[in-house]
């Protein structure tokens, strides 16, 4: 086995958990609960099929939305897998607009097998981003102008450890049932801040300050996956996918301050929270909701696959709620309500045995659709905010198809125009590299 590669790809893993922020990005919606989650839609390997991603799986790549697919790993093999991506957005509300574009590690991981039916996969992946700056003017009768900036960095990193059995291999009727977990460990730390000033006032009665909260992951969450796959006909074979992702609930440690200060020069700071002798961390609470995923997918004669995917959760992603007793920054604007998300896709595989390179290279297309991404309190009333979005890609094997390189490109659209839209271009490349690791040579 190659004991040097193989540590070298693990000290890359443990070097990568300590990244917190994953992007350069202004992104004024991540200020709300742990920021923004563009998973699975951001990672080369949904895009390039919509997001279409249940159904999924192959003896030289991980798809770790479904810990069932890990069962197609083949004996004596490593797998290792590893997408980037560029982003450009445009960031739209009303008559502003602004650019930005920053490239990221989509993810890293590596699976193997322990037996003939289990299977084992590890990784990391970003969970979500926060990176804003919000400079907003009021006027008050008593103190004229208050300036307030908001600003917010950091992120969640993902490291998952994941087993998959396949209680049906060998079969002579090529039916297949795939069963997986996930343990998934959330790491990172959130830094917000809100700090406020009275340019135009005398500061005897009105004395700028600062209000700043961190909040540091330590939580561990679960969850489930099932893959059928069976033989029509001759050439019509069909797959069916389920996921869920139980309901839990952890604490979170979060550290805060509220400070004034009472010179020009901010040399002088009155702390508020915490008070004298008091202690500035205290608990939240991190929930993971409800979540089902239900995938289909048609082939024909091995050589195209159709794909559909559906999602439904009682809030989208991991739901953030500060202490009540706490409340640094008043009451958020963001609402709790349920999520949906529709993603379509078809793909040409390629052709192992073709002649020429180009009959060996798979293509695929699809399209996705979210509904209720967020909720935000716009003019007194709740504003549902959805995202649509169309990705393509192409797959150009390696090493006589056990390795692969994948390009994909996806467009996609989050928010309106008229409380605040992002549009973004997102270019990724994965490399999936699957290598015979665990065999003996029969001749040295």
């Amino acid at each position: 086995m190659k004991i040097k590669h193989l540590t070298m790809l693990v000290v890359a893993c443990l070097w990568l958990t300590g990244l917190h922020g994953q992007n350069a990005f202004n992104i004024p919606h991540s200020q709300f609960g742990i920021g923004i989650s563009e998973l699975p839609y951001n990672t080369p390997m949904a895009t390039r099929m919509g997001g279409a991603i249940y159904t999924r799986s192959g003896h030289n790549f991980i798809n770790p939305f479904n810990p069932a697919s890990y069962a197609a790993i083949q004996m004596e093999s490593f797998v290792f897998d590893m997408g980037f991506n560029i982003q450009t957005s445009t960031i739209k509300a009303q008559d502003n607009t602004a650019y930005d574009a920053d490239g990221n590690i989509g993810y890293m991981m590596m699976g193997m097998p322990i037996t003939k039916h289990w299977k084992l996969a590890f990784g990391l992946m970003p969970f979500s981003t926060v990176d804003y700056e919000t400079l907003a003017m009021q006027e008050s009768t008593e103190l004229g102008s208050v300036k307030n900036v908001y600003n917010g960095t950091g992120g969640v990193n993902q490291v998952f450890l994941g087993s998959a059995f396949n209680l049906l291999q060998g079969r002579p009727d090529g039916k297949q049932l795939q069963i997986g977990i996930n343990a998934n460990y959330m790491t990172g730390d959130i830094e917000r801040a809100l700090s406020y000033a009275f340019p135009g006032s005398d500061s005897t009665y009105a004395l700028n300050g600062r209000r700043y909260k961190k909040t540091s992951f330590s939580n561990l969450f679960l969850d489930f996956g099932l893959q059928y796959m069976q033989p029509l006909t001759e050439k019509i074979g069909i797959g069916v996918a389920l996921t869920y992702k139980p309901y839990m609930h952890t604490s979170i440690r979060d550290n805060a301050l509220i400070y004034t200060y009472h010179t020009y020069d901010e040399s002088l700071v009155d702390t508020i929270f915490p008070a004298r002798n008091g202690d500035s961390d205290f608990k939240s609470s991190l929930e993971q909701p409800h979540t089902f995923g239900v995938g289909v997918n048609l082939t024909y004669n091995r050589l195209w696959n159709f794909a559909a995917d559906y999602t439904f959760s009682t809030h989208n992603g991991l739901v953030y709620k500060e202490n009540e007793d706490i409340n640094i920054f008043g009451h958020t604007s963001l609402d709790d309500e349920s999520f949906q998300r529709i993603a379509a896709g078809i793909e040409k595989v390629g052709n192992m045995d073709a002649s020429s390179y180009w009959g060996r290279m798979s293509w695929s297309i699809g399209v996705h659709r979210e509904t209720g991404a967020m909720y935000m309190n716009h003019n007194g009333s709740a504003s549902r905010i959805d995202e649509w979005g169309i990705g393509a890609g192409i797959t150009l094997p390696m090493r006589k198809g056990q390795s692969q390189l994948g390009l994909s490109v996806a467009y996609s659209s989050f928010g309106s125009k008229d409380i605040l839209q992002r549009n973004t271009l997102t270019f990724g490349i994965a490399v999936s590299s699957c290598e015979k690791w665990f065999s003996k040579r029969k001749y040295n």
